[in-house]
């Protein structure tokens, strides 16, 4: 079973932006589909994007569509994930997963909170 450790939380305000980052080992990530899900307090998890193992592709839920990014790096088994205009309901526990719909293995998860 792989490992990923995601990195690059933290607090922003409302408007900014934050650049996580999913690094892993363990497993042959070129293998891969990889995905972002995010579980807010008190709320189930959240799926935001996936991208398939070559990185030709990536697809995004409706709530962070033109706000998110997500790109990866096959060469150095890393994935990442660009939040840009932040808002408040963002604040959540981001996770980097295997699989396209982030039901694979995941991290320990990074904090990102957004407040004023």
């Amino acid at each position: 079973e792989g490992q990923l450790v995601e990195s690059g939380g933290g607090v922003v305000q409302p408007g900014g932006s934050l650049n996580l980052t999913c690094t892993t080992s363990g497993f042959t990530f070129t293998k891969f589909a990889m995905s972002w899900v995010r579980q807010a307090p008190g709320k189930g998890m959240e799926w935001l994007t996936g991208i398939n193992s070559r990185g030709s592709s990536a697809y995004y839920a409706n709530s962070v569509k033109g706000r998110f990014t997500t790109s990866r790096d096959n060469a150095k088994n890393t994935v990442y994930l660009h939040l840009n205009s932040l808002k408040s309901e963002d604040t959540a526990l981001y996770y980097c997963a295997t699989g396209f719909r982030g039901t694979g293995v995941r991290g320990q998860g990074t904090q990102v909170t957004v407040s004023s």
